[in-house]
């Protein structure tokens, strides 16, 4: 039974659409018989084959719940404790997840204004400094967001010189794709030529705001992001 009118449209959120029907059937699908769990089944595996094939070979995907647990969780994989991330002051990380990343991640947000929710290298510097002091946590991931929060685009050029920048200063590049899908048609490239190519290390691949159902990954690029 329905409750809802459904020819009622709202744009505040991604997440107000529902889930993509073809979705819906292959949860039915997969629903049937009995598969192994705990990430040993088939489905796990052939979302890893998936993964490879647009990220490239090394790439390997860790299922999470939502983005902002694929956020935390990513952002927590770069960092030790006293690490701290850059990232545009209009960033979801910052401005949405309700202090997400700071309070369960138990990382330090250090957030630069932009004028127009992109970062680049001169403005990253403005907070990537104090490496070695004790009094100052160590800025060690960079992160954006594809697109970002006001709409914008990164190229891949962009994306490089960040990726660039943040490597030879010791930083990691942390990529939000919560529009991950929105930006590879908009731009006209395939996945992998703004992100594993572009020199991104990890990212949070956006699935509930293109028709997933509570269903997000992390998925690693690079072998510069520490294991476990």
């Amino acid at each position: 039974m329905q409750i809802h009118n459904v020819n009622t449209r709202g744009f505040a959120s991604d997440n107000y659409s529902g889930v993509h029907p073809e979705i819906l059937q292959a949860i039915v699908d997969a629903n049937e018989g009995h598969q192994s769990a705990y990430g040993s089944d088939a489905y796990t595996e052939r979302l890893q084959e998936v993964v490879r094939e647009h990220f490239g070979p090394r790439a390997e995907a860790f299922p999470v719940f939502n983005g902002t647990g694929a956020n935390v969780i990513a952002l927590q994989s770069t960092l030790p404790r006293w690490g701290a991330v850059i990232a545009a002051s209009t960033a979801h990380i910052h401005v949405d997840e309700a202090g997400a990343p700071e309070r369960v991640g138990g990382m330090k947000l250090l957030v630069v204004d932009t004028p127009d929710g992109k970062l680049t290298p001169e403005l990253v510097d403005r907070e990537a400094w104090g490496w070695g002091d004790e009094h100052r946590a160590q800025p060690l991931t960079v992160s954006i967001t594809q697109s970002t929060e006001v709409g914008t685009l990164y190229t891949p050029d962009e994306i490089r010189a960040l990726a660039d920048h943040a490597h030879e200063r010791g930083m990691l590049l942390h990529l939000d794709g919560a529009r991950l899908p929105n930006a590879a048609v908009a731009l006209g490239v395939p996945f992998a030529e703004f992100t594993t190519d572009a020199g991104v290390d990890i990212l949070s691949l956006g699935g509930t705001k293109n028709g997933a159902m509570g269903a997000e990954a992390v998925v690693v690029l690079s072998d510069r992001v520490p294991d476990g």
